[in-house]
Order: C-alpha cells, then structure tokens, then sequence
C-alpha cells in the first residue's frame, strides 16, 4: 500500500528528485500568505495602481520574452547596448534568477528537451513542469548535462555578468522596492494595498504566465509543425506571455525571433522587436524561411492540422 501511495504521488507531482524543503516552504507560503494579504488589503485600491500593476505585467513580459529568451538565450536578433540594459532592467523587475541562470536552463531545456536532461521535464507532469521542479533539487542529468552547455557568450558580455553579480539588489530594487514606492510616493496608495498589488498580484500573475509555457504548453495543444516532439501550440499560453504559447513551431525553429509562424496570433513580443528594428534598435532578425516551415510540416506535422496550415502558410 505505502509502495502504491508513494508510486501515485510520484506520478501526480512527479517526485523523483530531493525535495529542497527551503523553496518548497518559501514558495508555499508566498503564495499562502500572499493570498490572505490581498483578501485582508488589495481592496480598496485606485485606479492608478491597477493600471500600474498591469503595466508592470507588461514590462515584464518584455523583459522575459523579448529580453532574457528571445534575444540572450536564442540570439534570435542582436540589439543595441541602450536596448539591451533597458530589456535587463525589465527582466529584474520580474524577480526571476540570474539572467545567467536563466539562459543556463533554458539552453538546457532545448537542448534536451523532455527527457531526464531537462531541467522541467514534462513528462514528469503537469505540476512538476509547472512549478515543482523549483522545489526539487536537480536531478543527476541535468547538472551533467548543464556543465556542458555553451555559456561563453554570455560570459562575455559585460552587461549580463554584471547583472549576475548585483543580481538580488537588482531584482530586489527594480521588482518590489521601486513598484511598490512609486504607487505610495506619487498617488499617495496606501503601502498595504501596493503590497497587495506589485508583491503578489502583479508577481503571481507573471510568475505563472511564465510558468505556463513549461507545462500547458507542453502538454495541452496540437502540434502541426512537428508530432514527434513534446511541445505544442497553445493560444492561452501565448495570450498571457507575450506570444510565448506557440511552441511547437518554436521548438523546432529556436533562432526565430517571432518564435511563431504568424505574428497575429497573440504575439505581441514580435512586433514590439520589429518596431524596434525599425527604429534601429534591433538588427539581424533571424526567421525560419517558408521553404524551412513547410518541409517540416510535410515531413513531421500533424496531419489532422497540415493542410488547413498550409493553406495558410502558403498565402
């Protein structure tokens, strides 16, 4: 019985790793007393610190789709020092790790993606690539593996090394300090309610919104680019991150900076790096060619979606 028991809670959380009892209990309560926070003091609040609120979610998204994933992780495009700092700053107001550490994993993930070697591994379930692989220590693979990866790029690029170094003021500062003083210092918020709403809120929000793409759009969609690999094409996913959702066409063309085929399909990242282009910001967009796109479609695609897609496609 305890054997079932323990078999069942390994295949519905995915426990295979130590559990890293610090993040587990952190994360845990964060979002516990983050909850009881907002229910005793998120209301009510003024309109000014919603509006806020939802644009910190966006210079978020930016600095995570544009900044950290599209541009340092992938090169998918190459962007002038100005930029680069400006998509910096956005990335540590999310609160996330190290750009280095981001790049880190998700270089990782695309890499190996899917097996044991992958560090959110969707084959272990849906809770586990969504959120308890922050909770478990790593597993054999992936640290054997993730020594192998190619970091030298980004160790020699001033801007993100110092960002590595000064990570926790930064993320600190530009993700809780500075949101929540501006919504009390210039409308006069109330503190409690611009913890309620930059702390948690805003937080969680993009905090899942990213999350999301490891494991909703990694098991929930279809995949008309190619059935062999794990990652699908999901609008939920995309219209909460910024265009990330479509990930069966980016994982099989990974130096796309639209990380899509069609760029008005919830992707708003996209087009922010083309006016940026245009304003000559960002340069050497990197695309995937339409001879590229249908071959693999005709070679691996799903065919209940092939021809509809192409017939698109090929408009």
């Amino acid at each position: 019985m305890r054997f079932k028991i323990l078999k069942n809670t390994e295949k519905v959380f995915g426990f295979k790793n130590e559990v890293k009892w610090y993040n587990t209990i952190f994360i845990s309560m964060y979002h516990v007393f983050g909850f009881y926070w907002c229910w005793l003091y998120a209301f009510p609040v003024k309109e000014l610190t919603v509006f806020f609120a939802i644009l910190m979610y966006c210079i978020n998204a930016t600095g995570i789709t544009c900044g950290v994933h599209r541009l340092f992780t992938h090169r998918s495009y190459k962007a002038i020092p100005a930029l680069k700092i400006f998509l910096v700053i956005c990335f540590c107001s999310a609160g996330q790790n190290s750009i280095y550490e981001w790049v880190r994993d998700h270089r990782l993930h695309h890499k190996f993606s899917d097996t044991d070697a992958d560090p959110h591994n969707a084959n272990r379930g849906f809770f586990f690539s969504h959120i308890g692989w922050l909770m478990m220590k790593k597993n054999e693979e992936v640290k054997k593996q993730g020594k192998k990866i190619d970091m030298s790029d980004i160790e020699g690029d001033e801007i993100i090394m110092f960002q590595k170094k000064y990570h926790t003021f930064l993320k600190l500062f530009f993700c809780y300090i500075l949101p929540i003083s501006l919504n009390i210092y210039l409308w006069n918020e109330d503190w409690k309610c611009a913890i309620a709403w930059q702390a948690f809120i805003r937080f969680l929000f993009v905090f899942h919104a990213e999350l999301s793409v490891n494991s909703f759009a990694h098991l929930y969609g279809y995949q008309p680019y190619n059935k062999t690999i794990v990652p699908k094409e999901n609008a939920f996913v995309s219209s909460v991150s910024f265009g990330e959702g479509w990930h069966n066409y980016h994982h099989s063309f990974p130096f796309d900076f639209k990380a899509a085929e069609f760029c008005d399909r919830f992707n708003w990242s996209t087009n922010m790096i083309r006016w940026w282009a245009r304003q000559g910001w960002a340069y050497d967009l990197k695309e995937a060619t339409p001879e590229m796109v249908s071959s693999l479609m005709k070679r691996a695609g799903d065919c209940k979606y092939l021809n509809d897609e192409l017939v698109i496609h090929e408009r």
